[in-house]
């Protein structure tokens, strides 16, 4: 059984959880099979059986659930609340914006379930080292409008073009703009799409609702492409990055010399219970849609990632623009479907297509991208054990051991 006592420690040293928690002043039940109890926290947390008349909403799940739930290491599915709601191992019940309001929030607090992690360990930096790592901003016209791109390169051989993930940025990447194995043969760049990162809004962007569609995002690509002169690039992208090249080698196979799927699937996994989602939480003036949008996505990251890294890449989200990730969502879940699209066309002999999936992510998951393998007849199919949807930034020293021999294929059938 589970102690659900010990969320009343979940506070104790972390100042940062005590600040939110006393803004949060909040009341839920947890229900564990027949056992019932309520869980308040503001100044501390007090677990307790008669707090659960006045909780605000409650998570129900059976005894065995939260006994995954607990473990150090938990499986695929039982990584976190917001994954073990989406799968349908979890049942939420009450004020679902109270709920997706404080998810980031609520994950931090009931990993006190679990043995208590030793401190993660950070190197000192030593003496001081400026990266090789070169960022510049790109005027041009993107389907008639003048937009300003920020990107980021280091290295030189074979143009790498890297894609982000929805709601994020370019800096996704920085552990292989700095791979020194990967930058003597390849020109790696990293760029934001419009509205993101460093990239701003177009001009008038504050009279738009924005949406990311397929057409749009395929023709940012090569305009981009085109305007550095890539002499057929490798192109690599993440989520909807993965979603991307495809579209991509199915349209433009020509102008690529390979393409790399990471988290690659016709369509998303919505998961067993979508409400989250179609509440529209993320834009609404009484909820932080960044910390909201960190919060939705904190599921998909493999429990076993490095602390540091799992959170810089939760701040990326955090730091996003209003409403950008609601707008890239709409062709990861919409636009861009390829489930009625000739996908058996796509040309792996003129764009070999290598397709790399963690094995925690549930929304492009490893049988998803497996399908995809299938009809395209993919050059390479791998899931990588022990990882989650952000590969490259949540595990970037496990990610190079399933990137770089796809790397050497590629400069090994490139013309000397």
């Amino acid at each position: 059984m589970v102690d659900f006592t010990r969320l009343a420690r979940a506070l104790d040293g972390n100042p940062a959880l005590q600040r939110r928690a006393r803004l949060a002043n909040l009341s839920l039940a947890v229900r564990s099979g027949e056992e019932v109890v309520g869980v308040r926290i503001g100044d501390r947390i007090a677990v307790s059986p008669d707090g659960a008349s006045i909780a605000v909403f409650s998570l129900a799940a059976s005894p065995g659930v939260w006994t995954e739930f607990a473990r150090p290491t938990p499986p695929v599915g039982f990584q976190s609340l917001v994954a073990m709601q989406r799968v349908g191992h979890m049942t939420v019940d009450g004020d679902m914006l109270a709920w997706g309001r404080n998810l980031l929030f609520l994950e931090q607090v009931f990993a006190a379930l679990r043995p208590e992690a030793l401190p993660a360990t950070v190197a000192p930096a030593g003496a001081p080292v400026i990266e090789d790592i070169v960022g510049r901003y790109m005027r041009l016209d993107l389907r008639g409008r003048p937009h300003r791109l920020y990107f980021e390169e280091a290295g030189q051989g074979i143009p790498l073009l890297c894609l982000h993930t929805a709601g994020s940025d370019g800096r996704q990447y920085r552990a292989l703009l700095n791979d020194a194995d990967i930058t003597r043969r390849y020109r790696v760049i990293a760029f934001d799409l419009p509205w993101h990162g460093k990239s701003s809004p177009p001009p008038g962007f504050e009279r738009e609702a924005y949406q990311l569609t397929t057409d749009a995002y395929v023709d940012i690509v090569m305009a981009l492409s085109r305007a550095l002169g890539l002499d057929r690039p490798v192109v690599m992208g993440c989520s909807i990055g993965g979603r991307a090249v495809l579209h991509l080698a199915l349209r433009h196979g020509e102008h690529f010399r390979a393409a790399i799927g990471l988290q690659s699937a016709t369509h998303a996994d919505a998961g067993a219970d979508t409400r989250l989602r179609d509440l529209g939480f993320m834009f609404r003036p009484d909820v932080h849609g960044q910390e909201a949008a960190a919060g939705s996505v904190a599921c998909l990251i493999s429990p076993t990632a490095p602390v540091a890294d799992r959170w810089e890449t939760l701040w990326h989200y955090m730091q996003g623009g209003p409403s950008v990730f609601l707008g890239d969502i709409h062709y990861y879940f919409v636009d861009g479907d390829l489930r009625n699209a000739a996908l058996e066309s796509l040309d792996t002999r003129k764009c070999p297509l290598y397709l790399l999936t963690g094995e925690y992510d549930l929304s492009a998951t490893p049988e998803l991208t497996a399908e995809v393998a299938r009809l395209t007849r993919a050059r390479h199919f791998e899931v990588m054990r022990g990882m989650g949807h952000f590969p490259m930034s949540e595990s970037p020293a496990e990610f190079r051991r399933y990137l770089l021999p796809i790397l050497d294929r590629i400069a090994a059938e490139a013309p000397g």
